[in-house]
């Protein structure tokens, strides 16, 4: 089977939200979902879609990244077979050097190694899996060897109400079939006595049955989070997320060694290095790669591996388009190191209005997807309507 690739697009994707839907975090007042949207067509009309993410939030600035694909990457690739995927990763990470990689067995990366290059590329990377799957008429998990499980249960993500809303709008999400269920801290509350008390309200509200993760965003320094963890250790958490500033790796570290409760970071990262360098600084416990950030589900797919090697869990972060979260719902169920998936309940027009498929999960649980590629059926419409066109 050839795929010879004939064309390689992006544009950037930028949806409003709803006044009355938004919602207001440290990243602001979240008013649209960007993403920016690689569409691959082989010489005989196949056609593959990928997603890449100008931000970690919903809101972002894509133009860049079109222009990545567009200029830079998709033209490197025009005339090549799409099945050779991870040869088609190198290629792209290595740039002019990647002879010497092929023949040498090492990596000769490009300067943009981390950041804009590495999104983009990472789009073309789900793009192109999407396009072999549909190709063999296989979901994309079962070209990454098949889904360790038939269902993984999903939590909630949301939770950015005060002390005293914080317990039922978790306990909304709980109703909704919801087992764990995640909610802000940080910056957003100004001090840390605040998240210590949102935390406490929320476990007393829910009980201990309810899994309780939290996410700073990297938003306390270290002495912060080190009081806030100690503060709440008592509350059972099943993980604290990017609780300091992504860069502080030896911060990171040393938040982990001063508490029981599980860390969780990596949707800020790039490549599976970024990830090998917070593990070997025993910064970690739960790896959250983006699939739209780090370089695709190759780079997931090894950054999984990097999990189950280290012992620890694999829970990437799918907080994006539909097409991301295909993605690492795909990458998820063929890892063994994964047991759980992120589900968003913030506002999201680019999750459930731009494919056709209903990507809610059943009693809090997703199944192990059988559909061709990705598995989802973008809106034209949709599509076409929320271009940014410039």
């Amino acid at each position: 089977m050839t795929l010879t690739i004939g064309e390689i697009e992006a544009r950037w994707i930028r949806c409003p939200i709803p006044a009355e839907q938004q919602h207001t975090s440290d990243f602001g007042r979240l008013e649209t979902f960007d993403m920016a949207l690689v569409r691959i067509r082989t010489e005989d009309g196949l056609e593959g879609f990928g997603e890449a993410k100008g931000a970690v939030g919903s809101a972002g600035e894509c133009a860049s990244l079109v222009t990545c694909v567009e200029r830079e990457l998709g033209p490197r690739l025009i005339g090549c077979d799409g099945g050779q995927i991870t040869r088609a990763w190198e290629t792209l990470y290595n740039g002019t050097r990647d002879h010497y990689a092929r023949t040498r067995g090492r990596g000769f990366p490009a300067l943009g190694r981390r950041g804009t290059t590495i999104a983009a590329l990472g789009a073309i990377d789900i793009a192109l899996h999407d396009l072999v799957g549909k190709a063999l008429g296989v979901p994309v998990v079962q070209l990454l060897g098949g889904p360790c499980r038939d269902r993984m249960p999903a939590y909630a993500s949301g939770g950015w109400a005060d002390a005293d809303g914080i317990g039922p709008q978790l306990e909304s999400y709980t109703q909704q079939g919801f087992s764990a269920v995640k909610m802000r801290v940080g910056a957003m509350d100004n001090t840390v006595d605040v998240s210590v008390d949102r935390v406490r309200a929320a476990r007393a509200h829910l009980g201990r049955d309810i899994d309780i993760m939290v996410d700073a965003h990297g938003t306390f320094s270290v002495a912060e989070a080190k009081r806030f963890a100690r503060e709440v250790e008592d509350c059972g958490l099943r993980w604290l997320e990017e609780p300091v500033n992504s860069d502080d790796r030896p911060g990171l570290a040393e938040v982990r060694a001063s508490t029981s409760i599980p860390i969780a970071a990596g949707e800020s990262e790039f490549t599976r290095f970024d990830f090998l360098e917070l593990l070997r600084a025993g910064a970690l416990d739960v790896l959250q790669p983006d699939t739209a950030i780090v370089g695709g589900i190759t780079e997931a797919r090894r950054i999984g591996e990097l999990a189950s090697a280290f012992q620890r869990e694999l829970a990437p972060h799918i907080w994006g388009s539909a097409l991301s979260f295909a993605a690492g719902l795909h990458v998820a169920f063929a890892c063994p190191a994964a047991t759980i998936l992120e589900y968003s309940l913030g506002d999201n027009p680019l999750l459930h209005d731009l494919v056709a498929e209903d990507l809610h999960p059943t009693a809090g649980t997703f199944e192990a997807p059988t559909a061709p590629g990705l598995g989802v059926t973008l809106n034209t419409a949709f599509i076409e309507e929320h271009t940014v066109r410039e």
